[in-house]
C-alpha cells in the first residue's frame, strides 16, 4: 500500500505519460471499437477512395494518347474526346471527393461526440476527491483538444493511409506495365523516405504530448482566473499584472512548442521533397536517354513522369501518415488514460434501492484519511477542513501543492497537518432527530457530513442508514434520500426556476412556489422583473449571499429528502437575511433526520443530540445542559463562541 503524494491517480498518469508509447494491439482494438458504429459509412468511404484512386490513373493515359496519337495523326475527333475526358474525370473526382468529405465528417464528428460523452459520463462517476485534485481547465482540455486529436487519427490520418496505399498499388501496376526498368529505378530512393520518418515520429510524439500538457495548463489558468470568483480575487489583491505575466509565460511556452513542432514538420517535408526531386531527375534522365534511343515514345515518358509524381506523392503521404498516426494516437492514449481511471465510489453488483428511508444514521468505528490509500488501492487526498501547510508550485506562486512538475492532469495532494481526518468515530442518530456537530475549525465536522451522502467511503469502519451499509445502497437511491445545503451555495448560470427544478425535474409551478414560500424567498422572486425566469448569473453572483442560501434551501425543500445535511452559513450575513434563513430552516428540518454543523446557539439548543468533535474524534455527546454540566470542551466552546448569541429562536 502506497502512502503520500506520489501515488494514486496522479502517479499513474505520470508513469503513463512518461512511458514510451506503443501502438499495441489493445490500443488499436479500443480505437477500432469507437469506429465500429460507423462501419457502413467507413465502407462507403473506402469505396469512394478506391473509385477516386482509379480515376486518378486516367489523366496520364489521356496525355500519352494525345502526344502519341491525336497530335501526330491530326485526329480532331480523338482530340475532342480526349479534351472532354480531361474535363469529365476531374468533375467526377471532385463530386466523389465531396461525398467522401461528407462521410468522413459524419464519422469524425460522431467519434468526437462519442468520446466526449464517454469521457463526460466517466468523469461524472468520479468521486469528490477526484475533483478536489483536478484542475477544471485541464479536464476541459481533455474533453476538447485531446478528443479532437483522437478524431483526426481516424478521419484524417487513417483515410490518408488507405488512400495513399491504394494509389501506390494502382500506380505501381500501371508503371510496371509501361516499363519495369524505370519503375525499379524509381523505387531505389524509397529508403530516403522511410529512414527519416522513424526519427521524426519519435520527436513529434514527444512534442505533441508536451504541447497538449502545456495547453492544458494554460487552459487551467484561464478557467481559474476568468470566472467570477477568480476574477474577483485577482482584482481584490491587485494581481492582474502577476496573472498576465504568468499567463504570458505559459502562452509563450505553448508558442515555442508549436514553433518546434512546425519546424520538425517543415524539415521532414523538405527531406521528402528532395527525395522526390532526386527520383524524378533520375527517371527523366534515364527515360530521356531511352527516348533518344527510340526505345520510348515521348507520350510514354510524359505519362510515366506523371505517374511518378502520383507515386512519390502517396509514398510521401504514407510515410508522413505513419508519423501523423503515431503522434495522433497520443490523443487516444490520453483519452483512454482518463477513461481507465478507477471509479472509487461505485455501486456494488447487488446494490439495493433505498425507497423511503426512516432516517436512522450510525457510524461504526469510522476512520478516514485523505492522504492514504485503502486496501484495494484507492487513493486518498485532503480534507478541505483540515489545516494545510502550503508549498510553492512550479511557478513559485499561490499554491498549496507539492510533488509535481506541472505536466500531469492531476494535481498532487495538499499536505495536511493531521494524518486522519476521523479516527474511530462511533455515534447513532435516531430517525427524525436533529444532531448538531460542534467543534473547533479543522476538527473533522465537514468530513462527517461528506461521509453520510457517500461522497467518500470510510478508510475503516462503516456508515449505515436504516441499518444498511451505504456501500450496499445504490448511489441514485441514496442521493434521493439525502438533501445537503453547503456553506458555499452553488447556482448554475440559469434561471431561478431551472435551479430549483434541479431538485425535481417534474415539479409543477405550485410545488416550486410552495418550496420558495417555505424558504422565505418567494416574495423576493415575485418582485423581480422576470420572476422565476430571472437569470442568476455565474455561480448565482447576481443574488446576495442570503438570497442564494434561501434559493438553495428552497431547492432542498422541493427535493423533500428524508435526511438533511447542512452547514449553516449565516455567520457572514446581515441580521435580516440571517433571520429569514433561520426561519426557512424550521420547515426544512421538521420531520426529517438532520445533521447540522452548528454555527448558531439556537440550533444547538434545539438539537436532540450534540456531537462534539475534536481532532477527528467524538469527544463528547449529549444535550446542551448535559454538556455544560460536564465542563469539558463543549463548555469552553460555548463560553467563547456561543454564549454571546443569546437564546433567540431556540425552538429551531
Amino acid at each position: 500500500m502506497f502512502h503520500g503524494p506520489g501515488g494514486g491517480w496522479w502517479g499513474m498518469m505520470r508513469a503513463d505519460e512518461n512511458a514510451r508509447p506503443q501502438l499495441t494491439k489493445d490500443l488499436m482494438g479500443r480505437v477500432a471499437a469507437y469506429a465500429r458504429p460507423y462501419a457502413f459509412n467507413i465502407a462507403l468511404t473506402l469505396g469512394a477512395i478506391l473509385v477516386a484512386s482509379l480515376l486518378g490513373l486516367i489523366p496520364p493515359l489521356l496525355y500519352r494518347d494525345l502526344l502519341d496519337h491525336a497530335l501526330p495523326q491530326k485526329d480532331f475527333a480523338r482530340l475532342n474526346w480526349l479534351a472532354l475526358g480531361m474535363i469529365v474525370v476531374p468533375l467526377l473526382d471532385g463530386l466523389i471527393g465531396v461525398g467522401q468529405r461528407w462521410l468522413t465528417a459524419r464519422i469524425g464528428e460522431g467519434i468526437i461526440a462519442d468520446l466526449r460523452q464517454a469521457l463526460y459520463a466517466h468523469i461524472q462517476r468520479m468521486s469528490l476527491r477526484f475533483f478536489t485534485n483536478t484542475k477544471t481547465g485541464e479536464l476541459m482540455s481533455r474533453l476538447n483538444n485531446d478528443v479532437v486529436g483522437a478524431q483526426r487519427a481516424v478521419t484524417n490520418t487513417l483515410v490518408s493511409i488507405i488512400t495513399s496505399a491504394i494509389q501506390v498499388a494502382a500506380t505501381l501496376a500501371i508503371m510496371l506495365s509501361l516499363d519495369w526498368r524505370l519503375t525499379l529505378l524509381a523505387l531505389v530512393i524509397l529508403p530516403l523516405f522511410i529512414l527519416p520518418s522513424r526519427r521524426v515520429a519519435r520527436l513529434l510524439r514527444e512534442v505533441i504530448n508536451q504541447q497538449l500538457d502545456l495547453n492544458a495548463r494554460m487552459n487551467a489558468q484561464m478557467n481559474e482566473t476568468l470566472n467570477v470568483s477568480g476574477a474577483l480575487l485577482v482584482k481584490l489583491f491587485g494581481r492582474q499584472r502577476d496573472e498576465v505575466a504568468r499567463f504570458s509565460e505559459r502562452a509563450n511556452r505553448v508558442r515555442d512548442i508549436g514553433v518546434r513542432q512546425a519546424m520538425i514538420g517543415r524539415w521532414f517535408f523538405m527531406l521528402l521533397g528532395l527525395a522526390s526531386a532526386l527520383g524524378t531527375a533520375i527517371v527523366w534522365w534515364v527515360g530521356g536517354a531511352l527516348v533518344l534511343q527510340g526505345a520510348f515514345t515521348i507520350g510514354t515518358i510524359v505519362a510515366f513522369a506523371a505517374y511518378l509524381m502520383q507515386l512519390y506523392g502517396p509514398i510521401a503521404a504514407l510515410v508522413n501518415a505513419r508519423v501523423d498516426f503515431a503522434t495522433s494516437m497520443v490523443s487516444f492514449e490520453r483519452v483512454f488514460q482518463m477513461l481507465d481511471l478507477p471509479v472509487e465510489i461505485a455501486d456494488r453488483a447487488n446494490a439495493i434501492a433505498l425507497t423511503r428511508a426512516r432516517g436512522a444514521i450510525r457510524f461504526e468505528g469510522v476512520s478516514f484519511s485523505y492522504i492514504e490509500t485503502t486496501d484495494d488501492g484507492r487513493p486518498q487526498t485532503v480534507d478541505p477542513s483540515t489545516p494545510l501547510r502550503s508549498v510553492q508550485d512550479d511557478s513559485g506562486q499561490r499554491s498549496a501543492v507539492s510533488g509535481r512538475t506541472g505536466n500531469d492532469v492531476f494535481l498532487p495532494v495538499l499536505v495536511p497537518t493531521r494524518r486522519y481526518a476521523l479516527r474511530d468515530v462511533n455515534f447513532e442518530i435516531a430517525p427524525g432527530q436533529l444532531a448538531a456537530l460542534v467543534g473547533p475549525s479543522g476538527a473533522g465536522k465537514t468530513t462527517v457530513t461528506y461521509l453520510i451522502p457517500r461522497l467518500y467511503d470510510p478508510t475503516e469502519g462503516r456508515v449505515l442508514i436504516d441499518d444498511r451499509d451505504l456501500r450496499d445502497i445504490s448511489l441514485d437511491s441514496l442521493a434521493r434520500q439525502i438533501g445537503m445545503v453547503t456553506q458555499e451555495t452553488y447556482l448554475f448560470h440559469d434561471t431561478i426556476r431551472a435551479n430549483l427544478l434541479y431538485a425535481q425535474l417534474d415539479a409543477t409551478q405550485d410545488e416550486i412556489e410552495r418550496a420558495a414560500r417555505a424558504a422565505n424567498i418567494h416574495d423576493f422572486i415575485a418582485r423581480l422583473p422576470q420572476g422565476y425566469d430571472t437569470i442568476v448569473g455565474e455561480r448565482g453572483y447576481r443574488l446576495s449571499g442570503g438570497e442564494k442560501q434561501r434559493v438553495a434551501i428552497a431547492r432542498v425543500i422541493l427535493k423533500d429528502p428524508r435526511i438533511l445535511v447542512l452547514d449553516e452559513a449565516t455567520s457572514n450575513l446581515d441580521s435580516e437575511s440571517e433571520a429569514l434563513i433561520q426561519a426557512a430552516l424550521k420547515p426544512l428540518m421538521r420531520g426529517r433526520t438532520s445533521v447540522v454543523i452548528a454555527h448558531r446557539l439556537s440550533t444547538i439548543l434545539a438539537a436532540d443530540v450534540i456531537l462534539v468533535i475534536d481532532e477527528g474524534q467524538v469527544v463528547e455527546r449529549g444535550t446542551h445542559a448535559e454538556l455544560l454540566a460536564r465542563d469539558g470542551l463543549y463548555a469552553r466552546l460555548y463560553h467563547t463562541q456561543y454564549s454571546g448569541q443569546g437564546t433567540v429562536d431556540s425552538g429551531q
